[in-house]
């Protein structure tokens, strides 16, 4: 559409399987699960007590301790998640330095975040109770504000170009990237900082997710909890993080000779307009977001080889989007590989879209298809294959990621092998 091309030079992640994106990828291929009881609170006394939380992250090159105080435990990861992504890309923490091949007025930030800021907002609410309003952080908003992970990366690139955030739920992540592809082709900016992040494992955010008894009750047994697709799934599980992606306009990255992932061929957005929480039977919003982005791309349904699939681990999710798939895919479905990741990572809102986007990147540059491991009794509502429990090894040119956030919204990026 706008004859730019947009290609992936740069990923950086935070997860509870790994804190650099070599660790994690290697986690998800052998189906090391990260989901264990929670730590960073007593969960005692609510009905989920497992999530997936980051461990012993090294934050000694982000910042002060003071500076680091300033901020939301999200916009931690995602920096530390940019700063990786950055050095992979083979570019300067900060654009602005001498001898940087990045014009800083055509760079842009967009990292998505569904809940954002929400244990500074529990803690801070928390704090007015019991002492009162004069002892409120005066960064109570900045660091609560969802829009503040791709206020602080700005801050620290010098990125002069788009700035701003996306919030959908557990789309967040997905619709971020897709919208970062679409200032780059359209030539708002060269060069895209873009992902998501998210730091939810707090006591009020589990309370209420637990109210919505969406989350897996399975705490004696978390390593098993999580379980996409198979018939005794009985929820997600939350977990935390960051997913960055650098992007770059394809003649950009190439006079640099930087390396390349993949190029963004497709994304696509829809609305279920259906329910705040469930997706729409069929999965139809789901479904029309992947024809969408099919055709934008201008590729056929056959030629996709892989679809990391949301597969929350949830009864109506999982449903629907197998039957989305055979809606969109015909008998293609059966065929191609599908794996979610979230049974070892658990599943991170609105980081999703970032961390499950690289897991698309890595399978095309590595031909190996991650495992949806606790896979154990087939659902015969969920019939696909969706490699259990065993990664496996296939070339992989188009890879497709897919995620739905509460309010009925639905992301699709589509990413082909660059040669």
């Amino acid at each position: 559409m706008y004859g730019r091309r947009v290609v992936i030079t740069g990923i950086g992640a935070v997860s509870c399987v790994g804190n650099d994106v070599n660790t994690m990828w290697d986690s998800l291929v052998n189906g090391r699960c990260g989901i264990d009881r929670v730590t960073g609170f007593d969960p005692e006394g609510l009905k989920t007590q497992i999530g997936g939380e980051v461990k012993n992250l090294d934050v000694s090159r982000l910042g002060s301790e003071k500076d680091l105080r300033k901020q939301d435990l999200f916009c931690v990861y995602a920096t530390a998640a940019y700063l990786e992504a950055v050095q992979d890309a083979g570019l300067p923490e900060d654009f602005r330095s001498e001898g940087s091949p990045v014009d800083p007025v055509m760079a842009g930030v967009c990292i998505g975040s569904g809940v954002g800021g929400i244990r500074t907002l529990e803690q801070q609410s928390r704090i007015m109770v019991e002492k009162g309003p004069s002892r409120i952080s005066p960064f109570l908003i900045p660091m609560m504000i969802s829009d503040m992970a791709s206020g602080t990366i700005s801050i620290r690139s010098g990125a002069q170009g788009p700035n701003f955030a996306v919030v959908s739920a557990c789309a967040s992540g997905c619709h971020a990237i897709g919208e970062s592809y679409h200032s780059v082709a359209r030539g708002d900016a060269d060069i895209m900082i873009t992902g998501g992040a998210e730091s939810c494992i707090s006591p009020l955010c589990f309370a209420g997710f637990c109210a919505m008894k969406a989350l897996s009750r399975r705490n004696d047994d978390p390593k098993t909890a999580s379980r996409p697709f198979d018939r005794d799934r009985d929820g997600f599980v939350m977990a935390e993080g960051a997913g960055i992606l650098i992007l770059e306009e394809y003649e950009h990255a190439r006079k640099r000779g930087a390396k390349i992932y993949a190029e963004i061929i497709g994304y696509a957005a829809t609305g279920d307009a259906y329910h705040i929480t469930s997706p729409a039977p069929e999965g139809a919003g789901g479904a029309r977001a992947f024809r969408n982005a099919l055709r934008y791309a201008g590729i056929a349904p056959e030629q996709v080889d892989y679809v990391n699939a949301h597969g929350t681990s949830t009864h109506l999710n999982d449903l629907y989007e197998t039957q989305a798939l055979k809606s969109v895919f015909g008998d293609h479905a059966r065929k191609m590989a599908i794996s979610s990741t979230k049974g070892t990572m658990g599943h991170s809102l609105g980081a999703a879209g970032g961390l499950e986007t690289i897991v698309c990147c890595k399978t095309i540059q590595t031909g190996i298809i991650p495992p949806t491991i606790n896979y154990t009794t087939p659902d015969p509502e969920c019939d696909l294959d969706y490699t259990p429990n065993e990664a496996r090894e296939r070339k992989v040119d188009i890879a497709v990621n897919t995620n739905l956030g509460f309010g009925g919204h639905n992301g699709v990026v589509i990413l082909r092998r660059c040669e």
